[in-house]
């Protein structure tokens, strides 16, 4: 195979594909590196394929209709109203969690740079209390929420009170990957829509939230993982 077929094949032209064997011939611990991260996403991709497989082989012959039953019995093992228990936990706790994140970490990187010093102070507590919430067990969470929402405020084995606390656990890292997918955003961004002469409010709905919903998708779909999974 020639360097041209070559270079077709990996979707580039003839003169990067030359530049970049020059670069990986001066520095052959590049291609060592690139060459393990290949072999390590393949990897990673055929153990993920042989899972979904496996899975599909030995779970799919043995689903029955009564697993999906509106009542659970010992005699039909229904999974349906875990499935939508866990639907209703996961939206009920995302529409209590998101908007209060989102706004807490537009606070943070968008007004609280212009406050006093004493402000300044509070929002570095706030990081900080942030970031040590993101490390507390759930089994804390669990027993606060049980003795807070439960117990005090009487709200039983519910729904609501089981979002709270799940909407108290997913904050902070929906706080922290807004506020990290907001500061990346290019400040020439802000100053061109200031120059404009829209304000800070536009800017931030118009221009800054477009531009960071890759990252906050992140962290809700990090935080709908976690919710489903608690």
């Amino acid at each position: 195979m020639n360097v041209e077929n070559t270079a077709k094949i990996v979707g580039i032209n003839h003169q990067t594909f030359r530049q970049k064997m020059a670069s990986y011939k001066r520095h052959p611990g590049s291609l060592v590196v690139l060459l393990l991260t290949i072999l390590a996403a393949v990897i990673t991709a055929g153990v993920l394929l042989s899972l979904i497989v496996y899975i599909m082989v030995m779970g799919v012959p043995n689903i029955r209709l009564s697993m999906f039953a509106w009542k659970y019995t010992t005699e039909n093992c229904s999974m349906l109203p875990s499935i939508l228990n866990t639907l209703m936990m996961t939206v009920l706790t995302l529409v209590i969690a998101v908007p209060i994140g989102m706004f807490s970490a537009i606070y943070l990187v968008e007004y609280s740079n212009r406050g006093s010093k004493f402000q300044m102070t509070l929002v570095k507590i706030i990081r900080m209390t942030t970031e040590t919430l993101q490390g507390i067990p759930s089994i804390v969470f669990g027993l606060f929420g049980f003795l807070a929402f439960a117990v005090t405020c009487k709200f039983s084995y519910s729904l609501l009170g089981g979002a709270i606390t799940m909407a108290l656990m997913v904050l902070p890292l929906i706080m922290r990957t807004t506020e990290e997918a907001l500061l990346s955003v290019p400040d020439s961004y802000r100053e061109g829509s200031f120059g404009l002469g829209a304000g800070r409010l536009r800017t931030i709905f118009r221009i800054i939230l477009p531009s960071a919903v890759p990252g906050i998708l992140a962290g809700i779909i990090l935080a709908v993982g976690r919710i489903v999974g608690e």
